[in-house]
C-alpha cells in the first residue's frame, strides 16, 4: 500500500463512537498526525446495534460533565462537518415510584443546574401532558430533561470520521492490529499491512479491548478488567395512533425510562423501542465453550425474549399503546461491562505512553465527552474535569475473571439502581482480607471494600438489622446510626481500634531522595525520626494526590497514601523517579491498626516498650504484644493516637492484645465523622485536581521560596497573585434528615456559589458538617449559606478556619 502511514503520534486500536471521537478531538487540538486502525467497518462493534439514546443523566459529577459535553457537540457536529445527522433531542421523562427516587432527582437537578442544564421535577399528574400514553397512577414523579433524546450511531461515527479526515487525521478501515511491541522508547503497532511507529497507543476496542489489552502486557500492563453482556431491545411495528399524535404534534414523544421497573421506551418513528436491563441478564464469551470468536463485527446474539417477560408486561401496563405493536425486531448485541459500569478513560496502568478508552456501556451518549478527555490526558497530561470515576487505575489487581463477571451481571441487572451512601453492592466481595478479617467480623464487622481490601464500616450487635434493604435510605437515621455514635464515643473517651488493610506504602532510598523529592512535592519534608504531610500538584497547581511522608534516615523515606490510590499513585512516583533512587512498595506485606482515643496511651503501656512520650508525628520501631511493630504518632481521628504497622504474622496478636486491655473496634463510617470534624481532607472527594492546592486551603503546604521547581509553581504563583477564585469552607448546616452528600449545591442570594465535597453527621460536635467549596469571598466565618440536600436548601454558615473538635489541637497533642 502506497499510502500505509509508517508513522504516527498516536494510533487508535478500534473505530467505533469513542475512538472516533478521540480521533477527532486529538486533530482538534492540532494533532492530525493520528491514525486509527479498525478492523472491519467502521462502527462494527457494540457501535453499530446500539439503541443511541443520549442521556445526560447522572450522579456522578465527571460523568454528567462528559455526557453534557456530548450533548452539545452533537447537536453542532453536523453543521461543523458538514455531515446530516439524525439527531433528536426529544427530552426525557425518569419515572419515580418512590421518595427515595424523587430524593435522588432532586439531586441530580441541582449538578444539573450547577452544569447549566435546565432538568425539571415534575408531579405525577403533569407527566400525561408530556407523555399522553402512560397510567400514572402508582407513580411519585417524575425528573424532566430537555437534553435529552437520541442520535443514529452510525451517522455520529461518521461524521466524527470525516471530521476527523478533513483536519488530516487518517482512518484504515479493513486493518487489524495484530500487536503492538516497544522499541527505543516508542510504540510499534503490528498490522497485517504494515507496521507504524508512534509515540502513543490508544485502546478503544470496545468488547474486544481485554483481547487488545494482552498485548500490553510484557510491558507492564494487566487484563483489562471487563466481561461481555448481552443486551436486547425490541422495536415494534408502526402504531396509527402514535403516528397521528406526532404528525399533530410535529414532534416525537419524549424518551421514558422507568427506572424503577428498569427499562427504556423510546419512539422510533412511529413505532417504540423498548429496552430493559433484566436482573436475571446474561453473560457471555465469559466459559470456555462460549469463546469469543476473532471477528463478531456487525453480528447478534439469537433472539432471547423469554428472559424481557416480565419487563415487557410491566412497560406494557405503564404504556398500553405500546401493547397495540407487534413486534417488528429484536437486537440482541454485546456490549462490554467494567465492574462498576463505568468505562476504562485515561492511562493504561503500568504501562508508557499508553491509554484506554475502552469497556464504554454508554458509548454513544458519553463518546463526545470521552474524546475531549482522551485528547486532554494525552496532549496535556491532564484533563479539564478531575475523571477519577473513569481512570483505568482505580482497579488493581483484585480484578481476576470471576469478580468482574460477578460484578458486570449485577451493575447491569441493576442498570438503575440508586447509590445509597450506605449500601454496599455484594457481588464480587472478599478478594482482599486482612490478617484479622474473621476476627472482626466475628466482632459484627459489617463489612466494605475499599480497593478491594475488606474493611468494617461499622460494627453490629445482636439483633441489629444488617440486610442490604435496610441500607435503601439517603438518610443518616438507620441501624448503623447508633453503633456509629457509640464508636465515634468510644474513641472521644475511651480508645478505639481499627484495622486498616490496605494502605499504600513506598519505600524511596538512594543517594539524592532528599533533594529529589523536595522537587516532586509542594512543600517541605520532615526530619529524620518525624513526619508530616505532602502533596503532590499537576502543572495547574490543583491536587493530584497526598502522602504521609515518613523520613527513616537522611535519603530513606516511606510514603504512605490511600489504598485506591494504589496504581495512581505509585505510577505517579514511578514516573517521576530519576535513576539512581529505588523505589520498593509493601502495600500487601503489612496492615495497619488506628489505635486512638485519651485512653491510649494507657493501653499501649502496658503492650509496648516504645516511647510513648515521643511527640506527635514522630515514629519509631519497638515491639507491641511481643511483636515487631512500627509506631507513628499520628490519628486521623483527631484524638491521641497511634497507628501501628506491622508485617501481617504479626497483626493479629497485637490486635487481640488491644482489645484484651480494652480498645473498642470502631469502623470507616466512624472514621469519616470523626475526620470531617477535624476538616481533615479526604482524596478525591475533597481533594482533587477539580481543585488547586490554594482553593483547598492547603497554601501552607507550598514552600515557594524553596529552590526546587515543584510542578504547578508558577501557576499557583499567579493565583497567588490574581487571588483564588474558590475557597475551602467547613459548614454547619442545619440539616434534616440527611446530611450533604458529595456536590451538592451551595446557594448564596440565590445564585449558585460553590458545592459541598463531603458531608456527615459529627457525633462529638452534635451537628451536621460538610466540607466544600465556596465562592472566595464568601469564605468568611459567620457568612450564612444554604445548602441543597436532596432538592431542599438547608441553612449553613462557615465557619472559622480551624477544627470544628478541639482547634487548638491539645488532645492531638497531649
Amino acid at each position: 500500500m502506497a499510502d500505509f502511514p509508517t508513522t504516527a503520534r498516536v494510533v487508535i486500536i478500534g473505530g467505533g463512537a469513542v475512538g472516533t471521537s478521540a480521533l477527532y478531538h486529538l486533530a482538534k487540538v492540532g494533532w492530525s498526525d493520528c491514525v486509527l486502525l479498525e478492523k472491519n467497518e467502521l462502527t462494527a462493534g457494540s457501535t453499530w446495534h446500539a439503541a443511541g439514546n443520549v442521556p445526560t443523566f447522572s450522579t456522578s459529577w465527571s460523568v454528567m460533565n462528559m455526557q453534557r459535553y456530548s450533548t452539545e457537540l452533537y447537536a453542532r457536529l453536523g453543521a461543523e462537518v458538514d455531515y446530516p445527522m439524525n439527531y433528536h433531542q426529544s427530552g426525557s421523562i425518569r419515572l419515580a415510584h418512590s421518595k427515595e427516587r424523587m430524593q435522588e432527582f432532586e439531586r441530580a437537578k441541582g449538578m444539573g443546574l450547577y452544569q447549566g442544564m435546565d432538568l425539571e421535577i415534575m408531579a405525577a399528574d403533569e407527566i400525561k401532558a408530556r407523555y399522553p400514553f402512560i397510567e400514572t397512577h402508582d407513580l411519585q414523579g417524575a425528573l424532566y430533561d430537555p437534553n435529552d433524546g437520541d442520535i443514529d450511531p452510525a451517522q455520529l461515527t461518521q461524521a466524527l470520521a470525516k471530521g476527523a479526515r478533513d483536519m488530516g487525521a487518517q482512518i484504515l478501515r479493513f486493518t487489524p492490529a495484530t500487536g503492538v511491541r516497544r522499541e527505543k522508547g516508542e510504540w510499534v503497532v503490528e498490522t497485517e499491512k504494515g507496521e507504524i511507529r508512534c509515540e502513543y497507543v490508544v485502546n478503544a476496542a470496545g468488547y474486544y479491548a481485554q483481547r487488545v489489552g494482552e498485548w500490553f502486557k510484557p510491558y507492564g500492563g494487566r487484563t483489562v478488567p471487563m466481561m461481555v453482556m448481552s443486551h436486547q431491545y425490541m422495536l415494534t411495528d408502526e402504531i396509527p395512533e402514535l403516528e397521528a399524535w406526532s404528525r399533530e404534534a410535529g414532534h416525537k414523544l419524549p424518551l421514558l425510562r422507568d427506572v424503577d421497573s428498569s427499562y427504556y421506551l423510546r419512539q422510533e418513528k412511529y413505532g417504540l423501542n423498548l429496552g430493559p436491563y433484566e436482573r436475571n441478564c446474561k453473560a457471555h464469551w465469559v466459559q470456555p465453550s462460549d469463546p469469543m470468536p476473532e471477528d463478531f463485527s456487525f453480528q447478534l446474539y439469537p433472539d432471547d425474549l423469554e428472559r424481557l417477560e416480565w419487563y415487557i408486561e410491566d412497560a406494557m401496563a405503564r404504556v398500553p399503546l405500546l401493547g397495540t405493536g407487534g413486534v417488528n425486531k429484536v437486537i440482541n448485541g454485546p456490549i462490554p461491562y467494567a465492574p462498576d459500569g463505568m468505562p476504562l478513560l485515561g492511562p493504561m496502568p503500568g504501562v508508557p505512553n499508553a491509554f484506554e478508552a475502552c469497556v464504554f456501556t454508554f458509548g454513544i451518549a458519553q463518546g463526545g465527552g470521552a474524546g475531549k478527555v482522551l485528547a486532554e490526558w494525552i496532549t496535556e497530561g491532564q484533563t479539564e474535569w478531575d475523571m477519577w470515576s473513569c481512570d483505568p487505575r482505580r482497579y488493581t489487581d483484585y480484578t481476576d475473571a470471576d469478580y468482574c463477571i460477578q460484578k458486570g451481571m449485577e451493575v447491569y441487572g441493576h442498570e438503575y439502581a440508586m447509590h445509597f451512601p450506605w449500601h454496599e453492592w455484594p457481588a464480587g466481595r472478599d478478594k482482599k482480607l486482612s490478617p484479622v478479617h474473621a476476627r472482626v467480623k466475628e466482632l459484627g464487622g459489617v463489612m466494605g471494600a475499599y480497593n478491594g481490601w475488606e474493611r468494617a464500616n461499622w460494627f453490629a450487635k445482636p439483633g441489629d438489622d444488617t440486610s442490604e434493604e435496610s441500607t435503601h435510605t439517603w438518610n443518616r437515621e438507620g441501624p448503623w446510626s447508633a453503633r456509629i455514635r457509640e464508636e465515634c464515643e468510644a474513641v472521644r473517651d475511651g480508645c478505639g481500634v481499627l484495622d486498616l488493610p490496605g494502605f499504600t506504602r513506598l519505600w524511596i532510598e538512594g543517594t539524592g531522595a532528599d533533594d529529589w523529592l523536595r522537587g516532586f512535592v509542594t512543600g517541605g519534608l520532615p526530619r529524620v525520626g518525624r513526619m508530616n504531610l505532602v502533596y503532590v500538584a499537576d502543572t495547574r497547581g490543583r491536587v493530584l494526590t497526598e502522602f504521609s511522608c515518613i523520613r527513616l534516615a537522611e535519603d530513606s523515606f516511606v510514603l504512605i497514601t490511600a489504598a485506591t490510590a494504589q496504581w495512581h499513585d505509585g505510577e505517579l512516583v514511578r514516573n517521576a523517579l530519576p535513576e539512581g533512587l529505588s523505589l520498593r512498595e509493601t502495600t500487601t506485606e503489612r496492615d495497619a491498626l488506628l489505635v486512638a482515643g485519651p485512653m491510649s496511651r494507657d493501653i499501649l503501656s502496658g503492650l509496648t516498650d516504645a516511647d510513648l512520650g515521643a511527640p506527635w508525628l514522630s515514629h519509631q520501631h519497638c515491639m507491641v504484644a511481643g511483636q515487631k511493630a512500627f509506631l507513628v504518632r499520628v490519628s486521623f481521628t483527631g484524638e491521641l493516637g497511634w497507628e501501628v504497622h506491622a508485617e501481617n504474622a504479626a497483626i493479629p496478636a497485637i490486635y487481640d492484645a488491644l482489645l484484651g486491655a480494652g480498645a473498642k473496634p470502631f469502623g470507616m463510617y466512624a472514621l469519616n465523622s470523626l475526620r470531617m470534624e477535624k476538616g481533615y481532607r479526604a482524596w478525591k472527594g475533597d481533594l482533587s485536581t477539580d481543585y488547586s492546592m490554594l482553593e483547598a486551603g492547603l497554601e501552607r503546604f507550598v514552600k515557594f521560596d524553596k529552590p526546587q521547581e515543584f510542578n504547578g509553581k508558577a501557576a499557583l504563583l499567579a493565583e497567588k497573585q490574581a487571588g483564588r477564585k474558590k475557597a475551602f469552607v467547613t459548614l454547619i448546616v442545619d440539616a434534616k434528615e440527611a446530611d450533604a452528600p458529595y456536590m451538592s449545591t451551595l446557594w448564596h442570594d440565590g445564585a449558585i456559589v460553590g458545592e459541598t465535597t463531603s458531608g456527615a453527621w459529627g457525633y462529638r460536635v452534635n451537628a451536621s458538617v460538610a466540607l466544600g467549596m465556596i465562592r472566595a469571598d464568601l469564605a468568611v466565618p459567620g457568612t450564612e449559606i444554604e445548602v441543597e440536600i436532596y432538592g431542599e436548601r438547608c441553612r449553613a454558615v462557615v465557619q472559622a478556619d480551624a477544627p470544628l473538635w478541639d482547634p487548638e489541637n491539645a488532645r492531638l497533642r497531649a
